[in-house]
């Protein structure tokens, strides 16, 4: 169910002391907003995002070594084949792209997971322990299904104000990681902007904002991170 979007300032304001915090460049004044004053925010349906996660499961474990016709027949059990996308339908059927691209999507995996609450922290300054996360997401080499997985983590997906904080947040990062590293300044932890970058496609994707300067909800691929 949507409800009104935090004070974008105000979350902003916070948004730019954890910058601080990290020692990292803070973005121009005229850094947009996510959100105006009277929007509203709600996430996408907890099954839609379950989707997501598991396909991007599966592309990972493709690009690990995952057989392509171990992971299409996962997919198509769990009635999850038109749930890829098209650069992902290649790449799980017959390994056709970038595959170290596809293992970057580790860290948006992460966030789906932190959105479904069944990962704790999204913690700028760590990557992804991917062991701990793999432990909670489908166990594709035990064929446990789709339907079984939801079952066994019976997810609590985050209430859209902590998400739109959280988005805001990496949004802020995002800009802030790639000037510190154009820059040649130290990073404040393990994360670089590759993971965050990846954190913001799956924040930006799940979380909808309704209001006169929001469109339709884009898709996966969609996702405009030029900002």
């Amino acid at each position: 169910m949507s409800v009104t979007a935090p004070d974008p300032q105000r979350v902003r304001e916070a948004s730019l002391e954890e910058l601080h915090r990290l020692r990292l460049p803070l973005p121009p004044p005229d850094f947009p907003l996510v959100w105006e004053p009277g929007d509203q925010v709600d996430l996408r349906p907890g099954g839609e995002i379950e989707a997501r996660a598991a396909c991007l499961n599966v592309v990972l474990a493709r690009a690990l070594g995952m057989p392509p016709e171990l992971a299409l027949q996962w997919l198509d059990e769990s009635r999850l084949v038109d749930r890829l996308t098209p650069p992902e339908w290649q790449f799980v059927a017959d390994g056709t792209g970038d595959e170290r691209s596809f293992a970057l999507h580790l860290e948006a995996l992460f966030a789906l997971s932190w959105l479904l609450g069944i990962a704790l922290d999204l913690d700028p300054l760590l990557r992804c322990a991917a062991e701990g996360l793999l432990e909670r997401l489908p166990n594709l080499a035990q064929g446990e299904s789709f339907d079984a997985w939801r079952r066994r983590t019976l997810a609590a997906p985050r209430s859209p104000l902590a998400a739109a904080a959280q988005l805001d947040l990496y949004y802020c990062l995002d800009r802030s990681i790639l000037e510190a590293e154009r820059s040649r300044l130290p990073l404040p932890g393990e994360a670089d902007s590759n993971t965050v970058g990846q954190r913001r496609w799956a924040l930006e994707w799940a979380v909808v904002f309704t209001g006169p300067y929001h469109g339709a909800p884009p898709g996966w691929e969609q996702v405009d991170l030029s900002t």
